[in-house]
């Protein structure tokens, strides 16, 4: 008796699963289709966050690099030597 009553709550279950699959069966596969490609589209799309991260990281490593090429480049003009001394 305990069978009968544990195999009667997994009834309407399995009859919803299957209905749900009959109407994704009824859908065309052009449309099955286009939804799986828009949803793996969705999925490795990067974020506007991800994007800007890289951006700014970019930024900075400019910036560093121009500065280290500044600070290093630049030469101090001596004003007390004469550059006519020939």
């Amino acid at each position: 008796m305990g069978r009968k009553d544990a195999s009667a709550s997994k009834i309407p279950i399995d009859h919803y699963r299957k209905q749900i699959g009959k109407q994704d069966y009824k859908k065309t596969k052009s449309v099955l289709k286009a939804t799986r490609l828009k949803a793996e589209a969705k999925k490795t799309a990067p974020g506007i966050r991800d994007v800007a991260l890289i951006i700014a990281a970019i930024a900075i490593l400019l910036v560093a690099i121009y500065g280290f090429f500044y600070l290093k480049l630049t030469t101090e003009v001596d004003l007390d030597l004469d550059l006519d001394e020939n």
